[in-house]
């Protein structure tokens, strides 16, 4: 069992930058590959970036790539997502998740999920 809690969401403005974070708590972090996705109202749940277990290997969307990046803190049982250059299309409820596989990018692949957090960019 893996508790996750996102923070660092708020209002910002179209150029802006902020960074999520998650803490993670449970079962062992390091056999978890991380992501994050983000759902927006009237819309699914979609990937944004996810990293392995171990290594460090990332993968994100092609809305975000380039843009925001993804990075774990195996010591501290701690995810972020930097995320710069922020559109008002990025404004949506950012989740924390945890996965199983060494790296999964789908949101069946994953297990469990934090409560949200989320994030406005203003035009």
């Amino acid at each position: 069992q893996v508790h996750l809690v996102e923070s660092g969401g708020g209002l910002v403005q179209t150029g802006d930058s902020l960074r999520l974070s998650c803490a993670a708590s449970g079962d062992t972090f390091t056999s978890f590959a991380m992501g994050w996705f983000r759902q927006a109202p009237g819309k699914e749940r979609e990937f944004v970036a996810t990293i392995k277990w171990i290594g460090g290997d990332t993968s994100y969307a092609d809305s975000v790539k380039g843009r925001f990046t993804i990075s774990r803190d195996n010591a501290k049982d701690m995810v972020y997502l930097q995320m710069n250059s922020l559109k008002p299309e990025d404004t949506a409820v950012y989740y924390c998740a945890a996965s199983r596989m060494y790296i999964a990018s789908r949101v069946y692949e994953y297990d469990y999920w934090g409560q949200g957090t989320q994030v406005t960019v203003s035009s």
